[in-house]
């Protein structure tokens, strides 16, 4: 194997002058620019994570914080920013691809643990500083990770609910989704969304603890319980959104202005009454649940898709707590007729996949194809089957 001194394609920060690929970003001034924000709101140290406010899996350009600030595009991540130094945590798979992105700005951590930023942070970190955070950007257990790692330490772990990133970024930053919103036709659901609240309300008044309220967080839990998709993230049928759901009324926070107007005379059709969907702005979400945990009430939740920012604001002895909502256990249950549309659009899949092997069986040979050009064409072979959305995720294909 080469030496990695030799390697052109990967960064070499102890060269004089360093060497960088020309796939790596400058992020001088991006640093400069948040370490401003850092200094004007008293912390010594922020992290940034590669997640959104609903912990998806994918997430839209506009979320990509870490991207932005690191150059790093891989999936999975953390950055760690001081005054003085940036650091990005990062997986195996994701290595190499990191240092042919990253600038000499940065060190390259190579572990995902927590306690291996918490052990960063405390030695560069002095005692009595703040270590800062987006509680809306971190799920309830990394939140407690973090805490749990500087407990006793002397510094202090700060939530501040501007997030720095996205002032340092300004209006560079992309602009939200402005695509339609739509509704998903009958004949793909198996059941109105009518009846999939009732069912969560049934599950309500089941519960021991009589929850008053579920909260949903999870992108897909407001697609499917309303029977809505949209397009702002890259693969996934989803659309930002929040529902706070209780016994007698649906609050549903969104950019209402997108909805199409089927979809729309479809949530007000239960108007007035406890099916009648209100509509907020997707920005109001933590106010109205300030408001709504003031009562006597019990907000049922899901900890794996629920941010720390939201979860805080509702007192503990009024939440009920599992790891997955009613709506993700509900979803999760698929009906005849979704059972049916799953098992046609496999046989529409198949067709497709079928299509592609032969069309390399005849090509390949040929030397006329190599892994972009077939994964553009299994791409149009899947998007000329009947009911298709596009695939759902960039394709992976490789030969050799």
């Amino acid at each position: 194997p080469q030496a990695p001194s030799t390697r052109n394609d990967i960064r070499d920060c102890s060269a004089d002058p360093p060497y960088l690929p020309p796939t790596a970003t400058n992020t001088t001034a991006r640093l400069a620019a948040l370490r401003g924000t850092m200094r004007a709101h008293g912390a010594h140290a922020y992290i940034v994570p590669s997640t959104d406010a609903h912990m998806s899996e994918y997430i839209s350009e506009r979320d990509a914080r870490l991207g932005w600030l690191t150059g790093f595009t891989g999936s999975a991540g953390t950055a760690v920013v001081t005054q003085d130094k940036a650091a990005l945590w990062t997986d195996s798979r994701y290595w190499t691809q990191a240092e042919r992105e990253l600038d000499c700005n940065w060190e390259l951590q190579r572990t995902t643990s927590v306690e291996s930023i918490g052990m960063w942070l405390l030695k560069v970190v002095p005692a009595g500083g703040n270590i800062s955070l987006d509680p809306f950007l971190f799920s309830i257990d990394t939140w407690n990770s973090y805490s749990r790692a500087l407990h006793g330490s002397g510094r202090t772990l700060l939530p501040l609910e501007t997030n720095l990133v996205d002032q340092a970024w300004g209006d560079q930053r992309p602009l939200p989704s402005s695509s339609e919103i739509y509704s998903l036709p009958a004949e793909f659901t198996g059941s109105s969304w009518q009846e999939k609240v009732a069912g969560i309300r049934q599950r309500m008044e089941q519960h021991m603890r009589r929850p008053t309220a579920v909260l949903l967080s999870g992108l897909e839990e407001t697609a499917w319980l309303f029977n809505l998709r949209g397009d702002d993230i890259p693969y996934n049928p989803v659309f930002y959104s929040y529902t706070l759901l209780t016994n007698t009324t649906i609050s549903l926070f969104m950019e209402g202005s997108r909805l199409s107007a089927a979809a729309r005379e479809s949530l007000r059709s239960g108007c007035p009454g406890p099916l009648c969907v209100e509509l907020q702005e997707y920005g109001q979400v933590s106010a109205h649940l300030r408001r709504y945990a003031q009562g006597n009430v019990t907000v049922w939740l899901g900890t794996e898709y629920t941010t720390y920012g939201l979860y805080g604001i509702i007192p503990q002895e009024k939440l009920l707590e599992e790891s997955y909502s009613p709506v993700m256990m509900a979803k999760a249950v698929k009906n005849a007729h979704e059972q049916e549309m799953l098992r046609a659009a496999h046989v529409r899949d198949a067709v497709a996949v079928i299509q592609y092997l032969l069309w390399l069986e005849k090509t390949v040979p040929q030397g006329q194809v190599d892994e972009f050009s077939g994964a553009q064409h299994i791409d149009a072979l899947r998007w000329a089957q009947e009911h298709s959305r596009g695939p759902s995720f960039q394709s992976i294909s490789a030969s050799g």
